[in-house]
């Protein structure tokens, strides 16, 4: 199985907009930046995939169905032209619950005795393993993941649905790469989270790593 993970590109919560208007998370959308971001690593992965001689006729595209991960995988299509869409509501971002839309400098200010306790698990269990209030932790997030993994294993063995275009979020893909390799919790900590766009590639047992990086 070949699967590309793409996190989206950049979004008005990205640049702090969304600080100022509050969205609820899954009605954050791409700036213009991040719609270009977009529309240029699409054409860069059509071209990626063409040189490799890829048969895309069974293709599909996953994504999270928050309106910035639709808006991303929309651009990239334009030049993909993958006609098999598909969401997934296991792909969505980790919940942050209580701090939401909330700049991390103002957490201890506005829920003092909420952020002491995550600010005590975190030092106490690491960041995999501390759930933010009212919210999820990586390890939750590596949960529900792994329940994504069954629904693409089934769709292989009864269709042969070979190489997967998997739109998503940071946190969700760095769970994606922990749960498919079995890596560690210290894995999880060490790893930086993606830039907008970057594209991770997976070929069977073999992490590629990220193929744009310099995009």
């Amino acid at each position: 199985m070949h699967i590309f993970l793409i996190r989206h590109g950049e979004s008005i919560a990205n640049v702090g907009e969304n600080y100022v208007k509050r969205l609820p998370d899954h009605l954050v959308s791409l700036t213009e930046t991040g719609k270009e971001q977009a529309r240029k690593n699409g054409a860069w992965l059509a071209r990626y995939c063409k040189e490799k001689e890829m048969d895309l006729s069974r293709a599909r595209i996953w994504r999270s169905p928050y309106l910035r991960t639709r808006q991303t995988s929309e651009e990239f299509n334009k030049s993909l032209m993958i006609p098999d869409i598909r969401e997934d509501i296991t792909l969505i971002e980790q919940q942050f619950g209580l701090f939401d839309s909330i700049p991390e400098t103002e957490w201890g200010n506005l829920y003092p005795n909420a952020f002491a306790e995550y600010e005590r698990q975190r030092k106490n269990y690491g960041k995999f393993y501390a759930r933010l209030p009212l919210g999820e932790s990586p390890f939750d997030v590596a949960i529900r993941i792994h329940q994504f993994m069954g629904t693409i294993y089934r769709d292989y063995e009864k269709h042969a649905t070979e190489t997967l275009f998997v739109f998503t979020h940071g946190t969700t893909l760095r769970a994606f790469l922990l749960r498919w390799f079995h890596y560690s919790p210290e894995w999880y900590q060490e790893e930086r989270n993606p830039k907008n766009c970057w594209i991770r590639e997976i070929d069977g047992n073999r992490d590629l790593g990220y193929i744009n990086v310099d995009n």
